[in-house]
C-alpha cells in the first residue's frame, strides 16, 4: 500500500509520535518504525480525572502504560509531558465557558489547534529537537498535484481519511500549510479494521481496545454536571422554557445544561416533543418547538480560514453530520454566511463549520 507521508521527509529523520495508549496511534507508530524513521512515543499527560466510572478511561495511568507497552515491543523510547496547565486554560475553561454563553464548543479541534499540533510541537522541539510530528488521525495530506492551483496559500492539501466511518478532517481544519508540511498521518489511508488486524499482527494488547465516545476529562457525558462541579460560577441559575412566541412553558437548569437540537433531560412535557431552538443566555431563556423548526437554511461562520477558495463547497456543521451542498459568501470581519441547497438540522452555536471540495479540506470557522 501506497503511503501518504512518503513526499515529506527522510525516512531515517527523527519523529514525535503523540500516543495516546490507544489502538490508532499505536499503529501510527508501528509503520513509522517500519519506514525507518527515528520515532519518539510522547503522551500528554491533560487531565486528572477524579468521577471516571471504573469501566472507562479518561487521560488515565491505564492508558499511558498502554503506551509504554507498545513502545517497549516497537523499541522505541517513550517519554510523558505534562501539559495540564495548559489544557485546562486553553481547553477546559473554553469548554465551560461557552456553554455558560449558550454556545455548544467542540473542544477536541480546540486542543488539536492549541496544544497537540503547537504547544506539542514546540515543547518537543526544545526537548528533542524535531518539531516533526505523527497522530493516529484518520486523515491524509498529499504534496500539491498538478494543476492544483486554486487561490491558496500553499500547496499541501489535507484530506479526508480513506476510511469514510472513521475520517477525522473535520478536527483538523483550524492546521496551517506550515503544520501540515511538518506533520504524518500515518493510518489515513487505512481502515479501521486494517488497523486493529495490525495491532494484532503486531501482538499489541491495544488491538481490541474499545474506543472512547466521550470528551476525554468528561468520562460520564454529563457536561452540566462537570460544570457545576468544576467551575460553580459558569453553571447558569435557573429560568424559563419558552416558546417560538416568547410563552414561558416550563422552567430550566441554567443554560449551561443544554444545547440546540436537544430533546431528552428537559424533565417536562406538554404533549407533543420539544426540542432546543435556541439558548439566549441574556435573558436567561431556552426557546422550543418540535423538530421541524429546528431546520435552517443560512449559518453565519465566524473566524475563517482558508486554504483555498471556492462559492460551491460541501459543508459540515457537527462531527457526525454528513455535510451538504452549500454556496459560500463573504460576510467581512473574517466571516462567512453559508447558504444550504437544502435546510439543515440544528444548526448550532459554537460548533465547526467545515467546508470541504470534495475530499480536500479548504477552510472552515465557527458557527456564530
Amino acid at each position: 500500500m501506497q503511503s501518504s507521508i512518503d513526499f515529506n521527509f527522510n525516512k531515517r529523520a527523527r519523529v514525535v509520535c503523540a500516543m495516546s495508549g490507544g489502538v490508532d496511534s499505536s499503529v501510527a507508530a508501528l509503520l513509522l518504525k517500519r519506514d525507518g524513521y527515528e520515532v519518539l512515543g510522547v503522551t500528554m499527560k491533560l487531565w486528572d480525572c477524579f468521577k471516571a466510572p471504573a469501566q472507562k478511561t479518561c487521560c488515565s495511568t491505564a492508558d499511558t502504560v498502554d503506551a509504554i507497552r507498545v513502545c517497549e515491543q516497537l523499541g522505541i523510547s517513550h517519554h510523558v509531558v505534562d501539559m495540564r496547565d495548559a489544557f485546562r486554560k486553553a481547553v477546559v475553561e473554553n469548554f465551560a465557558s461557552e456553554y455558560s454563553r449558550g454556545r455548544t464548543p467542540n473542544p477536541c479541534i480546540k486542543c488539536n489547534e492549541l496544544l497537540k499540533f503547537d504547544l506539542l510541537r514546540r515543547e518537543t522541539m526544545n526537548i528533542f529537537g524535531t518539531d516533526l510530528l505523527a497522530t493516529g488521525h484518520y486523515a491524509r495530506i498529499n504534496p500539491p498535484v498538478p494543476p492544483f492551483n486554486k487561490g491558496g496559500n500553499g500547496g499541501i492539501r489535507l484530506l479526508k481519511g480513506l476510511d469514510p466511518t472513521k475520517d477525522q478532517s473535520y478536527f483538523l481544519f483550524t492546521l496551517t500549510q506550515e503544520q501540515l508540511g511538518k506533520t504524518l498521518f500515518p493510518i489515513g489511508d487505512l481502515t479501521k479494521h486494517e488497523v486493529r488486524k495490525m495491532a494484532s499482527d503486531a501482538g499489541f494488547k491495544v488491538a481490541e481496545k474499545r474506543e472512547s465516545q466521550e470528551i476525554c476529562f468528561i468520562p460520564d457525558n454529563d457536561y452540566a454536571g462537570f460544570i457545576n462541579d468544576y467551575y460553580p460560577e459558569l453553571a447558569g441559575r435557573a429560568g424559563d422554557f419558552v416558546d417560538g412566541s416568547g410563552r414561558i412553558v416550563g422552567r430550566h437548569d441554567g443554560v449551561h445544561a443544554y444545547t440546540v437540537g436537544q430533546r431528552r433531560g428537559l424533565k417536562f412535557g406538554i404533549g407533543k416533543r420539544q426540542y432546543v431552538l435556541k439558548i439566549d443566555a441574556g435573558k436567561n431563556q431556552v426557546v422550543l418547538g418540535g423538530n421541524e423548526d429546528l431546520l435552517g437554511r443560512e449559518v453565519l461562520v465566524e473566524n475563517v480560514k482558508w486554504t483555498s477558495s471556492s462559492q460551491r463547497i460541501i459543508c459540515k456543521i457537527r462531527y457526525r453530520h454528513e455535510g451538504a451542498p452549500a454556496k459560500v459568501e463573504e460576510a467581512g470581519d473574517g466571516r462567512a454566511r453559508v447558504i444550504f441547497d437544502k435546510p439543515q438540522r440544528a444548526i448550532t452555536p459554537g460548533q465547526a463549520a467545515v467546508f470541504y471540495d470534495g475530499d480536500e479540506v479548504i477552510g472552515g470557522g465557527w458557527i456564530e
